[in-house]
């Protein structure tokens, strides 16, 4: 089985927002490493951040404005280092509640949802382009099945 460690780092302004513990984005991330990649040991950080913080993210780093549920930022470093770090996730917690709300889920599966996606990035998976987004999606259901979480997409 594959080794994850996750860094947690939660943003003090979410009061009121349940975020899973480090325990749950350790068991999805795992899921999606295990699947996505062929490495014994990852590391990933992961940062839950309010609308505030999301929104001037995702302006920066995707030109895009307001917030979005997930960014994903690789390491870049030479494979020949050894070093286990996968990257980056930010995820912007009232983003995770309002869609789990409007598309019928449980919070907790649309975490899981978004860990995955993210890890399945940081993998190198990307879904710009239709047949890529298919490969992606479909490896997405795969993970999430496995982890009892129905598929996002139905």
């Amino acid at each position: 089985m594959v080794k994850v460690e996750v860094d947690l780092d939660v943003e003090p302004e979410l009061a009121g927002v349940e975020v899973p513990d480090v325990a749950m984005f350790e068991r999805w991330a795992r899921a999606a490493v295990a699947e996505a990649d062929d490495r014994p040991r990852a590391e990933l950080s992961v940062r839950v951040v309010d609308l505030d913080e999301g929104q001037a993210l995702n302006a920066r780093w995707r030109d895009r404005d307001g917030p979005t549920n997930v960014l994903s930022f690789p390491a870049d470093l030479p494979a020949e280092l050894g070093i286990p770090l996968l990257g980056d996730l930010v995820i912007c917690a009232p983003v995770v509640v309002r869609e789990a709300a409007e598309q019928g889920k449980t919070e907790a599966d649309h975490w899981g949802h978004l860990v995955v996606h993210g890890v399945l990035h940081l993998c190198g998976h990307d879904h710009e382009i239709e047949a890529e987004a298919e490969v992606m999606e479909a490896l997405e259901r795969r993970i999430l099945a496995g982890l009892g979480i129905a598929d996002p997409y139905a």
